[in-house]
């Protein structure tokens, strides 16, 4: 009678296992989206995904949510204080595209650094 009564009130716990790069096999996500380990990609801006230039879709990837919620954080902040396109314009500035090594102020600061020798 004992044992049922302490099997009872323990909860079954079921994990699902994780690959060699950390990311589990259900979710295709990695096992804490703000870890700041080796398997964090690089962020770039995708070609897929994106409305305007890719920003939201980039740091939707790269935190492992859904792009809406990170357009709709865009949205908020541009109506509640304004920070929302300075934000995004520093995205799209600094974030290289995909297949870039490049950001585009990196490659603005590169061509006006070989133009002053």
């Amino acid at each position: 009678m004992n044992n049922t009564a302490e099997n009872a009130t323990e909860a079954p716990t079921t994990e699902i296992p994780a690959t060699e790069s950390g990311h589990h096999a259900a979710s295709g996500h990695t096992a804490s989206p703000f870890s700041f380990g080796p398997e964090r990609g690089v962020l770039r801006r995708p070609f897929s995904d994106r409305m305007l230039a890719g920003v939201a879709a980039c740091l939707s990837h790269f935190f492992g949510v859904d792009v809406t919620i990170v357009r709709i954080a865009f949205v908020v902040l541009t109506v509640v204080g304004g920070a929302g396109i300075p934000l995004y314009l520093a995205g799209l500035l600094l974030i290289p595209e995909e297949g870039s090594d490049q950001s585009i102020a990196s490659s603005l600061i590169d061509s006006l650094q070989s133009r002053s020798r």
